[in-house]
């Protein structure tokens, strides 16, 4: 099967009603083209394509050059991270233009061995998009990566309070995800994102603010210490 019916596939499975409730609901606002197919339709064809494919990256990378966001969403699940490169996964991100793209695509980026200096490049960006992609990144890495070392994941606590104050929407809530998914990792790392959040309280700014209160009540409530402790 080659990128070319795959793609007559993913229209054929178009959802009008998705489509509408992806951009009212959820805020999925794209330029590509939008197919309001489902994550669990998507990745059952990812699971499918990928027993049938010979070279499942090389379709891959030819799905990607297809302006549809589904298809390139696809492309994610059966690219072989072991291929992925810096050039390649800096170029990916650059066409990042909505928040779903990103969250579905920086889990392919946190199975490569570049993943860990990802957020420091992505975060240093000016584009919306891609500096929510160094955000999730640290999410990803805090979830499943579970062979790290926790006080790794403190060397992202400067990059955080950097960027504590973009107020653009899909920044800011990248930002308080990152802390309460450090936070929720270990015991060390509840204190630690506890203590980085009263930081960015004292730093009088209204976005830093909405960050740390949601971070401080997630990853100090019954539930998460429970879990931790």
């Amino acid at each position: 099967m080659d990128e070319r019916i795959i793609v007559e596939k993913l229209r054929g499975m178009r959802d009008e009603r998705a489509v509408v409730m992806g951009v009212q609901r959820f805020g999925i606002v794209t330029e590509l083209e939008y197919l309001g197919v489902s994550m669990p339709r998507l990745r059952a064809m990812g699971k499918e394509l990928k027993k049938e494919l010979a070279d499942r990256h090389e379709v891959a990378m030819r799905l990607w050059g297809y302006e549809v966001h589904e298809a390139r969403i696809v492309a994610s699940l059966i690219a072989d991270p072991e291929r992925m490169t810096v050039r390649l996964m800096n170029q990916w991100a650059g066409d990042f233009d909505s928040w779903a793209m990103v969250d579905v695509v920086v889990d392919l980026f946190g199975k490569t061995k570049e993943a860990w200096g990802r957020p420091r490049v992505w975060c240093g960006r000016r584009e919306e998009f891609v500096r929510r992609a160094g955000f999730v990144m640290m999410c990803t890495l805090a979830v499943h990566d579970k062979e790290a070392d926790d006080e790794r994941f403190l060397e992202f606590f400067p990059l955080i309070k950097q960027h504590a104050t973009d107020e653009r929407n899909f920044v800011k809530k990248a930002v308080n995800w990152s802390i309460r998914q450090i936070g929720k990792r270990s015991l060390m790392l509840n204190r630690e994102a506890v203590g980085l959040s009263e930081e960015l309280l004292g730093m009088g700014d209204r976005t830093a603010d909405w960050i740390a209160r949601g971070a401080i009540r997630e990853l100090q409530s019954e539930k998460i210490l429970a879990r931790l402790s």
